[in-house]
């Protein structure tokens, strides 16, 4: 009797196992699914004529490429904000100057007249 429910016990893991195995399975191809839509759209957002032609798979290696070079742009156009900000403010602060030393001139002229 004690073999049997031995038995019977193994017989239920191993029926449980499956369909763990099975879950898993669908799981992994769900994940899969998910990365190659995922992949479409980062390729679709960056590039949609790339996108377009592709067919099918995207490589990961291309779009690791595309988003490197999308933040690389990214990285690009901050440091150009700040040198613009830097030579705005630069500008700025001589423009305020000159007005001053107008405004001084102004002020000399009217003490000569």
């Amino acid at each position: 009797q004690a073999e049997e429910e031995l038995k019977a016990a193994w017989s239920q893991q191993l029926q449980e196992m499956g369909h763990r195995e099975l879950l898993l399975r669908a799981d992994m191809q769900r994940a899969g699914e998910q990365l190659e839509s995922f992949k479409s759209q980062v390729m679709q957002a960056c590039s949609p004529s790339a996108a377009g032609s592709t067919g099918g798979s995207v490589p990961e290696q291309q779009v690791i490429e595309k988003v490197r070079q999308i933040s690389d742009e990214n990285q690009q156009s901050q440091e150009r904000e700040r040198s613009l900000q830097e030579e705005l403010s630069s500008r700025l602060a001589k423009e305020r100057e000159v007005s001053a030393n107008i405004e001084v001139f102004k002020d000399s002229l009217q003490e000569l007249q």
